[in-house]
């Protein structure tokens, strides 16, 4: 097999030039804040593992492109509110290239927590509980 041309490390540090990353102090402190939103781009298993940020909208990775164009049959309404968009995943590579992809889009302001839930929890964080099953 052929090496790749740019891997995922280059792809986020690509990324991350041209985003904000915020540190999880900076993200501890607009949490809960007016015009904020945090969004959780994580999977659905993982929320269901390690817990949730309190009042984070979970918006799976595979559709956020999707939910936030208004022209989108999948739009939600929770992306036109015109607020500050803080976006997270497990450790801050995804939410670092989808936050690139929407700010792309014309979509923000955007920006994610670098070291993103790992680092939040590191932090002590609030974070809700996993579900009992």
């Amino acid at each position: 097999m052929a090496p790749l041309h740019k891997g995922v490390a280059a792809l986020v540090a690509d990324a991350e030039a041209e985003i904000e990353t915020l540190t999880v102090k900076e993200a501890l402190e607009l949490h809960r804040q007016p015009g904020v939103t945090f969004v959780d781009i994580r999977d659905i298993r993982e929320l269901g593992r390690e817990g949730r940020v309190p009042g984070a909208v979970h918006a799976p990775r595979g559709m956020l492109e999707f939910w936030v164009d208004p022209e989108s049959p999948y739009h939600r309404e929770v992306f036109a509110r015109g607020d500050r968009y803080v976006l997270f995943c497990a450790k801050g590579q995804r939410s670092a290239l989808a936050a690139q992809q929407l700010q792309r889009m014309g979509f923000g302001p955007v920006c994610h927590v670098g070291g993103g839930f790992e680092a939040w929890r590191e932090a002590a964080g609030p974070i809700e509980a996993p579900e009992e099953k």
